[in-house]
């Protein structure tokens, strides 16, 4: 029987299509615009209002929370340390072990830590083994990116679009037509062997393909001796020199300027330290004064801040002593950090976050792709997702700004791991969730909490970084998509779209069909979220199957594991955002590397689906 287009459908599809241009556009924010989304379907009736914010009790949403916790559990504990020296150990010096080491780690752990925090959590254990061998994080960073992607399809434990199947495919099952069979929910392991195939094929493809693809301008060695962190920084940043200490005058012009001031002046170095009497701080703020003996730790060339000296009737020290110990190497020191698509920086001015103030970090640079912003240009930037910033700072207040996840450090920092014995408290608690999960049958939102609650009981974490280890926007954008997906399938627009598709489409075959989904949901996820992706391609994915004499769950598994394979476009995925800016990628590398594999990926996956549902599912 042929629907005919309601004007519940009709608002529907105008909801979908309003939210895929602004997803696109980012006219607003991807977390406020879900929210304004379930709000206009609360408001039309398109869905009965005790039904409206179920999606925040959902199962894919307890789960992503649970996985969180567990993740940031692992880390806390020194898991992802040991990775790094488990690398080493394999790599024993040799570049394509080390490589293949890497990305097989991070692929695997990719089926049971959520891409993005596992992103962020690799890439200073990527740095620390860079750092080790010399090879340079280029070659490393974009194939460890796209092999997290390619591994969360192993599990339906990490992966957003796999959790959020299983509650997607229940909607479809309460509207489905009479007599229709019900479409089954997917185990935690379901999807593994079309997971794994897309794996090994991933890892194949790097050991092959790397230094073609992401050639090195540098000679090519075998072994490489560790880079100095100096000379890096200079030949980066053009952030050269040492730091000095200069002693301010009574004849100085600098008595009664601010830190702001001075460095603004012609040929003003930056001001790392600062000492007035007794009292010494560094990254002090812009608007502290500078008084007649203030101690100035500056940054530069030394016949350069020697002129700015002479210039401005200040002492210059032979050598560091009465700010030695706040640049002792061990307590301080340069670092990178990435702005993280979460983050509450982006869109802000570098002066206006008064960073100096807030966590004592001083910002030396911005890199923005080709670009490099440094001296008085740094303070008037407004940050974007995947810019690296510069930064010096004690270790300590490094890591006390990370925990608001606000930027992620990428240099290996000197730190403790903080709770190292609790490491078999962590394995174990993660390890039964796994099997809760696996052999008892129970929901997989109830069985990855009782591992995150056997983890706070037991002091792996506390309550409070529990909190800051789940990424709230991932979770409001998925608890407040969902609903849209329900509506698509309540008022009929999936079944029309898939009607309309079918019409035109002229009785292909199924393979074709499938191809088709495929691509479509690929595409779909370019350009917006894959959770948002996937919420509107599943119910129309098992409409055509339904009238297509498809198998609806083949459908919907295919148009989840395509919405993962976001490898074109850095802005497509978190996960690609956080290594552009210290791997110096381009868009171009994103599309040299990531077109042949996703090409590969999504012939092996319809291949993969199709024989799993031949002889398993």
């Amino acid at each position: 029987m042929d629907l005919t287009l309601t004007p519940d459908m009709i608002l529907v599809l105008g909801l979908v299509g309003f939210t895929i241009a602004m997803l696109v556009l980012e006219w607003v924010r991807a977390d406020v615009l879900a929210v304004l989304i379930v709000v206009v379907i609360g408001i039309t009736g398109l869905l009965p209002l005790d039904q409206l914010f179920e999606g925040f009790a959902g199962n894919a949403v307890i789960s992503l929370i649970a996985v969180m916790i567990m993740g940031a559990g692992l880390d806390r504990t020194g898991v992802l340390n040991k990775a790094a020296s488990l690398i080493l150990r394999l790599a024993r010096g040799v570049e394509s072990r080390l490589s293949l080491a890497i990305n097989a780690m991070a692929g695997g752990l990719s089926s049971i830590i959520q891409s993005q925090a596992l992103s962020a959590l690799f890439l200073p254990v990527i740095s620390r083994v860079s750092a080790r061998t010399g090879v340079p994080l280029r070659r490393m960073l974009l194939p460890m990116a796209f092999m997290i992607l390619a591994g969360t399809n192993t599990t339906l434990i990490s992966n957003s679009p796999l959790i959020l199947l299983n509650d997607l495919i229940a909607s479809a099952d309460r509207n489905l037509p009479p007599g229709a069979q019900t479409i089954e929910p997917f185990g935690l392991f379901a999807v593994t062997p079309v997971g794994l195939l897309l794996l090994f094929a991933g890892l194949g493809f790097f050991a092959l393909f790397t230094r073609k693809l992401l050639p090195d301008t540098e000679a090519e060695q075998p072994k490489v001796t560790p880079g100095r962190t100096e000379s890096y920084f200079a030949q980066t940043y053009g952030l050269e020199g040492e730091v000095i200490e200069l002693t301010v005058t009574a004849e100085s012009p600098l008595v009664g300027m601010s830190v702001n001031e001075a460095e603004s002046l012609t040929g003003g170095p930056p001001i790392l330290a600062i000492k007035n009497g007794n009292e010494s701080r560094l990254a002090p703020p812009g608007d502290q004064l500078i008084w007649v003996g203030t101690v100035l730790g500056v940054l530069g060339p030394r016949p350069q801040v020697t002129d700015f000296a002479q210039a401005q009737n200040c002492r210059v020290s032979g050598r560091l002593r009465a700010l030695a110990d706040m640049f002792n190497p061990t307590r301080a020191g340069i670092s990178e950090a990435v702005i993280p698509p979460s983050s509450r920086f982006i869109k802000q001015e570098v002066g206006a976050l008064r960073l100096r103030k807030r966590y004592g970090i001083s910002v030396l640079a911005v890199n923005r792709g080709d670009q490099v912003f440094r001296g008085e240009d740094v303070r008037k930037t407004a940050l974007r997702a995947g810019d690296t910033l510069v930064l010096h700072s004690f270790w300590r207040d490094l890591q006390l700004a990370a925990e608001d996840r606000d930027l992620v450090p990428v240099t290996d920092i000197p730190s403790e791991e903080q709770r190292p014995s609790k490491i078999w408290h962590a394995l174990i608690f993660f390890g039964l969730a796994m099997a809760l999960a696996l052999f008892a049958g129970l929901r997989l939102s109830v069985a990855m909490m009782t591992g995150a609650i056997g983890m706070l009981l037991t002091g792996v974490l506390n309550m409070d970084e529990a909190y800051s280890a789940i990424n709230w926007r991932t979770i409001f954008i998925t608890a407040c998509l969902i609903p849209l997906g329900w509506t698509m399938d309540s008022t009929g627009a999936a079944a029309w779209l898939a009607q309309e598709i079918l019409h035109h489409s002229g009785g292909l075959p199924q393979w074709v069909l499938q191809a088709g989904v495929a691509i479509l949901a690929l595409l779909f996820s370019q350009v917006m979220s894959n959770v948002g992706a996937t919420v509107m391609m599943v119910p129309m994915a098992i409409n055509i199957a339904l009238a297509s004499g498809g198998n609806p769950g083949l459908y919907a598994m295919l148009v989840a594991i395509s919405t993962s394979n976001t490898f074109l476009i850095p802005s497509a995925s978190p996960v690609l955002l956080i290594v552009a800016g210290p791997g110096g990628y381009r868009t171009k590398d994103f599309m040299r590397v990531g077109l042949p594999l996703t090409i590969i990926l999504l012939v092996l996956s319809l291949i993969g689906v199709n024989l799993l549902f031949k002889f398993h599912v």
